[in-house]
């Protein structure tokens, strides 16, 4: 189970009015809130005899892949032992380079981490409407949508919680990532008696989003929706076509420009030359080295950086087409 609701509970006991603006205030409202959030869970989960487990998670955590791993290791053996993990952003210490931004992001990301087979995210609307049912009272429920297309993705509205954090927008999102991994997601009203037992019975239930047929496999959704690019390596049209089309791995001869600053490891966005994204990788060389070898042959690196450790910039196992 993915909460919010840290900094909410922290406010109440800070007497703060409102969200404060800084960083630092923010992050002392839910180092307060926390243990109060865990504590209303603990209390009403216990009186179904059921245990919960807490565990605060930041995206350096989930990019680092060993530290990926070992979060998927606890949550695992968390189940086995039949307890619940309580997960939720660790906002003591994330600042913006290490956020994941709004816990629907990081419910998506969870899904994948633990090849979950639905995300059911639970709204204060009964689902995925045409437009904003508080503003527009002609707006549709949509009960099944099968691909999330860019005419679903206008439709929808970000938060108007003044301590939310994203709205409709970031679930739209996280169904489109967990999609991609294979994961139905169910957007319902968290509201709406027994709404949690009524989507395991098959009820119809707010709104349906059906998975991607082509699911991508666990390592490979890491790099692309976990990892946060560093930069952005533009390619020719023959080097996109060999990695889209012919599944070839990206040599240095079809890059055109490098731009940002990276270490080998680091994740990178693929541009084509009309600057569309297309593809994702982890680099094996620097920014600084690709630069230097940019439009040459592998078997020129050696001769130019005076060392070779591989022939691809990004090897096909570590590139995910978008």
């Amino acid at each position: 189970m993915v909460s919010s609701g840290a900094i909410a509970a922290g406010l109440k006991e800070l007497n703060l009015p409102e969200v404060p603006k800084s960083i630092p205030h923010r992050q002392a409202a839910a180092a307060i809130g926390q243990s109060h959030l865990i504590w209303v869970y603990e209390k009403f989960f216990s009186q179904r005899n059921q245990k919960v487990a807490q565990i605060l998670l930041t995206h350096d955590d989930l990019s680092n892949r060993r530290r990926y791993l070992n979060a998927r290791n606890t949550l695992f053996t968390l189940l086995r032992y039949r307890v619940i993990p309580i997960i939720n952003e660790n906002d003591t210490v994330a600042v913006e380079e290490i956020q994941f931004g709004d816990n629907d992001n990081l419910s998506a990301l969870v899904t994948n981490m633990v090849e979950a087979d639905l995300l059911l995210i639970l709204s204060d609307v009964d689902g995925f409407y045409t437009a904003d049912p508080r503003s527009d009272p002609q707006t549709t429920l949509l009960l099944q949508v099968d691909k999330i297309t860019s005419a679903i993705e206008a439709m929808a509205q970000p938060s108007q919680s003044p301590t939310g954090r994203g709205g409709m927008i970031t679930k739209i999102q996280a169904a489109k990532k967990a999609g991609v991994s294979g994961a139905m997601t169910i957007i319902a009203n968290g509201k709406l008696p027994g709404v949690i037992l009524g989507v395991l019975a098959g009820e119809e239930i707010g709104t349906l989003f059906l998975p991607q047929k082509d699911r991508l496999a666990s390592r490979k959704h890491w790099i692309a929706y976990t990892l946060k690019p560093k930069g952005e390596v533009v390619v020719d049209d023959g080097a996109r076509e060999a990695l889209i089309r012919n599944g070839k791995s990206l040599l240095p001869k079809g890059i055109v420009e490098i731009r940002g600053k990276f270490a080998p490891g680091d994740a990178v966005t693929c541009l084509d030359v009309k600057e569309k994204e297309f593809a994702r990788g982890i680099v094996n060389y620097s920014s600084e080295e690709l630069k230097a070898i940019k439009g040459c042959y592998s078997k020129e690196i050696e001769e130019i950086l005076g060392y070779k450790f591989y022939d691809e910039v990004i090897h096909r196992d570590n590139l995910v087409l978008l």
